[in-house]
């Protein structure tokens, strides 16, 4: 299954859509006010499904991972000096990637494949393409690179 992950041009706070390999609109991702970050990712039917919420009160960037109303996890930066690091505390995941986080790879725990991330060069908006195995690992993996994505906008 393909997602491709695109930022809205001209929006007040962070806001995304999401497609399918046809060019339908699978999810839309809404900036809300708040202390730190807020991300809340809403079906194709306006129901809110996920939410990557920064927690404001650590020493490196932390971003805690909601699936509905449950806590799924969290994703925290690592302290290091040239390849951006994380640690992944959900669904036994961890990320593998490249210096300007462009292009990595979302496994889980016994080195399978869970998804794999792209940014499309030469885009008007920042675009990525997220390739998911199993569709019903799409929305934890789209949660996932929203909350790298908001580190690295945090960072930048």
């Amino acid at each position: 299954m393909k997602l491709l992950f695109k930022q809205r041009a001209f929006s007040w706070f962070d806001s995304y859509d999401v497609y399918d390999e046809a060019g339908n609109t699978v999810y839309t991702v809404k900036g809300q006010m708040a202390w730190g970050k807020c991300l809340k990712i809403f079906d194709r039917n306006e129901n809110e499904v996920a939410t990557v919420h920064q927690r404001i009160f650590s020493w490196l960037p932390t971003f805690e991972v909601y699936i509905g109303e449950d806590y799924a996890g969290c994703v925290r930066k690592e302290f290091s000096f040239f390849t951006p690091k994380f640690t992944i505390d959900f669904k036994d995941w961890y990320v593998d990637g490249d210096f300007f986080e462009w292009d990595y790879s979302i496994y889980e725990g016994d080195g399978d494949c869970k998804a794999v991330i792209s940014k499309e060069l030469w885009k008007w908006t920042d675009t990525y393409s997220i390739n998911v195995s199993n569709p019903a690992d799409a929305l934890p993996a789209l949660a996932l690179v929203i909350a790298i994505d908001a580190e690295k906008e945090q960072r930048d």
